[in-house]
């Protein structure tokens, strides 16, 4: 899908987190100087747009929106991110069915042997 909309979030003044959304990026190449093209993004509707010095990105959000970062506010969310506490993953171990093999194994030295068995080994 095309990413048809420009997203540049910064910090203003008061501290603030300012977000400006632009229909292309003809209003960005006025603003900031392109440094060059992104070339190795995952998310492959990123590839070939403009790297802008002064901004980190191009990054996706959402499924049509290119976002770009001013370096402080990539770093104060990213430190927000990496502060979030992990979700706690249960491990839940399932108990074996009546009658599965787990439950009806017989032990080895139990087991009889086979006449075929034996003569099978033989040949080998």
């Amino acid at each position: 899908m095309k990413k048809d909309t420009f997203r540049v979030v910064t910090r203003g003044a008061n501290g603030q987190l300012r977000i400006k959304d632009y229909g292309s990026t003809d209003p960005l190449l006025r603003m900031h100087t392109q440094i060059g093209v992104d070339d190795c993004s995952t998310d492959l509707d990123l590839r070939g747009m403009p790297v802008f010095r002064g901004l980190i990105g191009p990054m996706a959000e959402g499924k049509n929106v290119v976002r770009y970062e001013s370096p402080d506010v990539f770093e104060a969310l990213t430190k927000e991110w990496i502060a979030q506490p992990a979700e706690k993953r249960r491990r839940r171990r399932r108990k074996p069915l009546e009658g599965s093999p787990e439950t009806t194994a017989t032990p080895v030295a139990d087991m009889p042997v086979q006449p075929t068995d034996l003569a099978s080994q033989e040949t080998q």
